[in-house]
Order: structure tokens, then C-alpha cells, then sequence
């Protein structure tokens, strides 16, 4: 967004807008954005309200233009300040646009082109008429402005108020030219002097949030020595763990671009069966969208320039020695300066096998590897909500056997021991008689699909029955025993107990926990809009779009979403620092506090972004879909009145249509959909309804504000001045609209061009000479 001056350079020249560019009234906007308020009752209510003043009007005219100005705005009072703006925009596009008078625009054009510095002024409110000065490109308003506290309006205009015109005004100002003297309009809108009206204009650019905080060092640790990103990481080798991931792939592709002085960056990739980790390489590379840029920039030439960068290793981190051949081992024991772990799994219950094999155990192999290495500092990546069911604010702290619950006697390490313990019963208990005999009565059920089993058919549903049987068993149990700690789920709680065994057995190494927030849609690299999977917010934003209104939440609660640019720059800094051994042990990349987006901000906006794409698509389903806003209620409200008292009705209709024992019930399926909704919102209660965290995120500012200046603009971590109304609604929703909706539905992601990347030959596995790049491997791109 471009930041103009507070006023213009040289002398303005007012354009009265009403009359030489359009036929606008007051009332008319202020009907608008009442029409569409959020909830059914308020637009009902507003609309009779702005009824009543359409009535009064006249005569409150007649007796006082600015006090009937006040008067007709109070039924705004309550509307959030994101509402006004989007509906402004809305009203502009779709009814100001195509009624503006063409001499009118003409001579405006014309007095624009000629370098004047024109001021639009008019009766209406800026949420209109930004969008008409962005439209012509002028770049001053003068207008009406409501006064908002915490972005609600209070239905109070601030001063001074821009009056509508006169009596006569259609007859004495209806030509095409608007151009009125400072005195004439001073005169004409009561302001008494042109000094007044020249202190009235305002910039036309939205006003974007721009929080500056100072940093101040009081712990006397040398971190405001000047930090260069370039200089510390120059011809450093950096192993990536995790690549084929969200954050992974958008790291590598940022540093790459940004970052070209620096070493080697190895993948560390896990054979997929018959798929070898270069294979794995070679399709990423094919068909992401996150190199489109390099492919944009290098070409032809790209396979050399990934082939001096990159070398892939085929190894696992879930395996003792991370799964890499000795030889292997070794030399990146020796050459390595810095490992980066953004592997995990993030399924939130997942089985307890998965989820401690991935998430705890691959932890302890990197950290015996990194303990054995010759000078490599380790990055992992964790998550904030490792905070679990606590309120208030979580500080940058690691804490040895923490659990949110405050269990005196835990201790991480015999945690892990005594999971793995109840992972190997479970595992003997799925072939006990007793669970045997339980599941070959449910594969002889009448209602199975194959019933009749016996021999080999049977033994084979058996097994199938036993391999859901035990994990179902072990995600329950690890579910249970999260809760039980503290943590809404096994994610959390696995995510925990690594950083416990980090705090305890990483003492002594140059080892930085790095803590985002909910990781989301990216603002400027690898570009704008880039969103990958059904991750936290798609699903809920995408039942927001549908006619389910009633989310439970909490208000005030703040959903902390961080671009995942943001995240990879917080990353590129906190190894900058790792390498020069002056990082923090943890930082967190979060925005509840320093740019705080509240529930009923967030629910708000997304409600508005579904509406401007709905607004702008033609049919009978966009239309409803359009006056379906969804709101935040209480907990209590949603059982009443939402998904589980819905259910519940189908669920007595069906009852009572039981006997007559139709082969299809009509209304299953909205029952199946009611279930998934249910489910859906009881998986997010933690993070939407519980638990108000307000993650501090102190280290990497300190960081970023030791950056030199050359190189702010490339690795500065700025969340402060992020805009959530654009970003909400013209970057995050269309870009999960584009790349993750299409999955939900089980619809395939809009057509791409082919591209194919190939490396030859290919890469050896563990135990062989490790070639690639200039080493002797060739890289193919066509």
C-alpha cells in the first residue's frame, strides 16, 4: 500500500464530487450499510430506523443541514469499521461506477493530468469515496469520518462535518465542473476560514496499522551489536529437514532467492518404498508452485544453479544416526554449520505410534547428531500452542517437564519411556483372544458388507479389523493422556515433550526452538497468495461460507495467525544468529501481540471476503449464500440453536420414520454433515473458544532490529503493520479459495503448465559416494 504524505505539496484545488460527478444523497450509502448489517434482527432493526429518517429528513434539513448530518449517521452506530470499508467499496463498484457523469470525469482527468493536486470533497463518508478517488486517481479527500473505538463505530461524525449542499444546489452546481475556491467552499460548509478546510483533507489510501515499539536491552548481552544475515550465513552449509513440507518448501525457495552467498543446503529426504529421495525431489520441483519463481528467473539455467546449491541426502530422522550411511555421516558431521528441523507431524490426533516417532524420537536422533557434530547449531521448529490450556500471556521461556496442568512430578523422559511402554501393550493386547474373538464377531456382523466370511477371507477381515481396531485404541489414548497433562491434543503434547528432552539433553549446544504461531497464507514470497493443504483455518473458513452461521467462540479471544513468509524470515534470521552463537533459546513467531486479530474480527472478516467473491458470481445459491453472515456465539447458544440441536431433530424425524424401513433415509446424509461440523468444531475448541494465549514474540523483533539497514528490507520480520482487513479478505480467503477449497470439496486444483525436472543420474543411497552438483551428478531441466 503506497503511504502519501498527510497533505498535498503544493496548493489544493477542491472538487465538489456531488453534483459535477454524481447525484449522491446522504441517506443513500448510510441505507446500504444498514441493508447489509451482520445479523438478521440488526438489519431489521437499522432498516427501520434509517425508514424513520428518510421520513424526517426534510424537515431536519430544513431546520439544520450538520445536525441532520449527525442525526442520519447514528444508525451506524455498532457497524465495525471492516464492514463500512468492504461495503463501501461494494457500493461504489456496483452502484456509484456506472452512474458517474462522463464530462464530470473528464474534466476532473484532464485537471489531473495537468499536475494539479486535486482534493475531492463531498458529503458522503471516506468508506465511499476512497474507492472513487482510487478509481480516478486522486489522491486527497475531504468527507465525513465516524468516530470508531476497538473498530466499532459509536455513530458519531467527527469533526468538521461536511454539510450536504443547498436548497438550489441541483440547479446552481449540476455541471460537469466541480472546481470550487478554498473561500467558496469554506463558505458553502460553514467552516468559517480555508485554514479549516485545508486541515480537514485526509489522505485517500486506507489507513494501514503501523505499531513502532522501541527496543530496549536491558540485560547488557551485546545484541544490539549490528547482525547481517548475508555475512553470517555466507558459504554456510545448512541442512534442511522437512522440505517436502509447507514451511520447508517455502524456506528453501526464499533462501535461494534472497539469500545466493549462501554454502550448501542439503535435504535431508526419507525413501518413500520404491520412490528414492531425489525422485521425491525431482517431483516437488515439477509440480509446486513455490518454484515457480526460480523457474521464472533462472530458465534453462536453473538446473546449474540448483545443482551448485543443492544436494540431496536420503536418509530418516525417525532411525539412529538419522538413517545416513556412515561415510555420509560423516562428512556432514564435519562440514555442517547448521541444521534446520521443520519436520513434525501435524495431524492433530494422530496414532501415538506416528505421533512419537516423528515428533519425539526423530528429536533425540538430531540431537545425538548434532551433540556428535563438528560445529553445527541445530533450529527446531516447535509450535506456540505448546503453551497448552492456559491463559494470559506465554513468554519465550523453555521450561524442563512442563505441563499446563502443573504435574509436580512429571518428568518428560519417563513420559516417553512409559508411552512406548503402553504402545508395545496395546500392540500385544490387539492379538489377544479377548480382542480376537471381539473382532471376528464384528466381521460375521449380518450388516457387513461381506458377510458370510470363513477361511482366508475371514482371517484377512480380521486383520483389517485389528489394524483399525489399534489405532483407533491409540489415538484415544493419546488423546486421553493429552488432555489429562494439559494439551488439547497429541500434537501439542509430542511437540511438548521434544522441547522438554531439548531443554534437559541440549545444554552446551548452539540449539534455538523456534515457536510459530498458526502458519498461513503468504504475503509477498515465494508470492502473494501462496497457501498449501487444509490446515488450520481452511476448514473452519470454509464452513464460514456456507449457511452454518453460529460459531462457538470467544470474542476477545486472539487467533494468532502468521504469514508463512513471515515464519521463514523469522527463520533465516534466528540462523543467522544460531551461527554467530548469539541466539535466544526460544523464539515465537506470533502476532496476539503485537498485532492482535481478535475471534470477532477474524469470523467478521472472513464473513466479509466470502461475500465479495459471492457478490461478484451470478445465481440463485451465491445469492442466498451472500445474506448468510456468519457470527461468533456462546457455547451454549450453539447447542441450543446450531449443528447439535439440528441434529438432534433429524435424529428424532428419523426415529420416527423407522418403521417405515426405507432402504435410503432421506435426511442421513444431513445427519453424516452435521456429524463432520460437529466434529470439526469440537477439533478446533481449543484454539477458537478456550484458552486466551497471548504469545510474546520479543526475540526475533530484538533480532530484526539489529539487522544492518541494507538488509531490512530483505530479512526484516515486520507482523506489526500487516494489514488484516486486505489481508483477510484480498489476500488469505482467495488464495485458500484457490489452493485449498477445490481439495475439500474433492475437486482437483485448477490445470497448471507441464514442466518436468530431472536429476541424472540418480542420487545413490546410504553406503555410496554422495555426488551431485559440480561433484559429478548433471541436472536436467526442460
Amino acid at each position: 500500500m503506497t503511504n502519501y504524505k498527510s497533505s498535498p505539496a503544493g496548493a489544493p484545488v477542491y472538487w465538489r464530487v456531488e453534483g459535477s460527478l454524481l447525484d449522491l444523497t446522504t441517506v443513500r450509502p448510510v441505507a446500504f450499510f444498514t441493508w447489509n448489517a451482520q445479523t438478521f434482527l440488526e438489519r431489521w432493526v437499522r432498516r427501520g430506523l434509517v425508514f424513520l429518517m428518510a421520513v424526517l429528513r426534510p424537515f431536519l434539513y430544513a431546520a439544520n443541514r450538520v445536525l441532520a448530518t449527525r442525526i442520519v449517521h447514528t444508525v451506524l452506530r455498532g457497524v465495525s469499521r471492516d464492514r463500512l470499508d468492504l461495503l463501501g467499496e461494494e457500493y461504489f463498484k456496483y452502484k456509484l461506477q456506472p452512474n458517474l457523469k462522463a464530462d464530470g470525469v473528464r474534466q476532473l482527468e484532464a485537471l489531473i493530468n495537468s499536475g494539479a493536486d486535486v482534493v475531492l470533497v463531498s458529503q458522503s463518508l471516506d468508506h465511499v469515496m476512497r474507492p472513487l478517488a482510487r478509481h480516478l486517481g486522486v489522491r486527497w479527500l475531504v468527507v465525513n469520518r465516524l468516530e470508531f473505538r476497538d473498530g466499532i463505530a459509536t455513530g458519531r461524525l467527527l469533526e468538521p462535518i461536511i454539510r450536504p449542499r443547498g436548497l438550489f444546489a441541483r440547479i446552481t452546481g449540476a455541471g460537469p465542473d466541480g472546481t470550487r475556491s478554498a473561500e467558496q467552499l469554506a463558505s458553502d460548509l460553514d467552516l468559517g476560514s480555508p485554514e479549516t478546510l485545508n486541515s480537514a483533507i485526509q489522505s485517500a489510501e486506507r489507513e494501514a496499522p503501523k505499531h513502532f515499539v522501541p527496543i530496549v536491552h536491558f540485560d547488557g548481552d551485546g545484541a544490539t551489536s549490528p547482525l547481517s544475515v548475508r555475512a553470517a550465513l555466507a558459504g554456510k552449509n545448512v541442512m534442511l529437514i522437512g522440505v517436502t513440507g509447507f514451511i520447508g518448501k517455502v524456506w528453501l525457495v526464499n533462501t535461494l532467492t534472497d539469500l545466493p552467498e549462501i554454502g550448501r543446503i542439503y535435504l535431508l529426504i526419507r525413501r518413500q518404498k520404491s520412490n528414492p529421495a531425489a525422485q521425491r525431489f525431482e517431483k516437488l520441483v515439477e509440480t509446486s508452485p513455490v518454484f515457480d519463481p526460480l523457474f521464472k528467473r533462472y530458465g534453462m539455467d536453473l538446473a546449474r544453479f540448483l545443482g551448485e546449491r543443492v544436494e540431496i541426502i536420503e536418509g530418516d530422522v525417525t532411525e539412529l544416526g538419522l538413517g545416513l550411511a556412515p561415510e555420509t555421516s560423516e562428512v556432514l558431521r564435519e562440514k555442517l554449520d547448521l541444521i534446520i528441523n521443520s519436520s513434525g507431524l501435524t495431524d492433530f490426533n494422530p496414532d501415538l505410534r506416528d505421533a512419537l516417532t516423528t515428533n519425539v524420537n526423530a528429536v533425540s536422533n538430531i540431537l545425538d547428531f548434532v551433540r556428535q557434530s563438528d560445529h553445527a547449531g541445530l533450529l527446531h521448529l516447535s509450535t506456540c500452542y505448546v503453551a497448552g490450556a492456559r491463559d494470559g500471556r506465554v513468554s519465550e521461556t523453555l521450561r524442563p517437564n512442563y505441563t499446563p496442568a502443573g504435574v509436580a512430578s512429571f518428568d518428560a523422559e519417563k513420559e516417553c519411556e512409559s508411552l512406548h511402554a503402553f504402545v508395545e501393550h496395546a500392540e500385544r493386547l490387539a492379538v489377544s483372544p479377548e480382542v480376537t474373538k471381539e473382532l471376528c464377531q464384528q466381521a460375521l456382523q449380518k450388516e457387513h458388507a461381506a458377510k458370510d466370511l470363513s477361511g482366508v477371507a475371514l482371517d484377512n477381515q480380521i486383520r483389517k479389523n485389528r489394524i483399525r481396531w489399534l489405532r483407533n485404541y491409540l489415538i484415544e489414548a493419546g488423546t486421553k493422556r493429552a488432555n489429562e497433562l494439559g494439551w488439547p491434543n497429541t500434537y501439542t503434547f509430542t511437540k511438548s515433550l521434544a522441547e522438554s528432552l531439548i531443554c534437559k539433553n541440549g545444554d552446551g549446544l548452539p540449539i534455538a526452538v523456534v515457536r510459530p504461531s498458526i502458519v498461513e497464507t503468504s504475503l509477498k514470497k515465494p508470492f502473494l497468495g501462496w497457501n498449501e493443504g487444509i490446515n488450520t483455518s481452511a476448514s473452519l473458513s470454509y464452513l464460514l461460507g456456507t449457511y452454518f452461521r453460529q460459531l462457538p467462540t470467544n470474542g476477545r479471544k486472539r487467533l494468532d495467525i502468521t504469514p508463512v513468509d513471515s515464519v521463514c524470515c523469522g527463520m533465516t534470521l534466528i540462523a543467522a544468529a544460531i551461527v554467530e552463537r548469539r541466539n535466544r533459546r526460544v523464539y515465537q513467531l506470533a502476532t496476539s501481540v503485537t498485532n492482535p486479530c481478535d475471534m470477532r474480527r477474524s469470523i467478521e472478516l472472513t464473513s466479509l471476503a466470502h461475500r465479495k467473491y459471492y457478490r461478484a458470481q451470478e445465481g440463485l445459491e451465491y445469492w442466498l449464500r451472500l445474506r448468510f453472515d456468519a457470527i461468533p456465539v456462546s457455547k451454549e447458544r450453539y447447542d441450543r440453536m446450531s449443528a447439535p440441536a439440528q441434529k438432534a431433530i433429524i435424529q428424532s424425524i428419523q426415529r420416527i420414520m423407522a418403521p417405515l424401513q426405507l432402504r435410503k433415509p432421506p435426511l442421513a446424509r444431513a445427519e453424516r454433515s452435521l456429524e463432520k461440523v460437529e466434529k470439526l468444531i469440537g477439533l478446533f475448541e481449543p484454539f477458537i473458544l478456550h484458552n486466551e494465549h497471548d504469545f510474546i514474540a520479543d526475540n526475533v523483533e530484538k533480532l530484526s532490529y539489529a539487522l544492518v539497514p541494507a538488509e531490512k528490507d530483505d530479512f526484516g520480520y515486520d507482523t506489526r503493520s500487516i494489514d488484516w482487513w486486505e489481508y483477510w479478505i484480498y489476500v488469505h480467503i482467495p488464495a485458500l479459495r484457490k489452493w485449498t477449497y477445490p481439495l475439500i470439496e474433492g475437486r482437483p486444483l485448477e490445470a497448471r503448465p507441464a514442466r518436468s525436472f530431472q536429476l541424472t543420474p540418480a542420487f545413490p543411497t546410504n553406503g555410496e559416494t554422495v555426488k551431485t552438483g559440480t561433484n559429478g551428478a548433471t541436472w536436467r531441466y526442460s
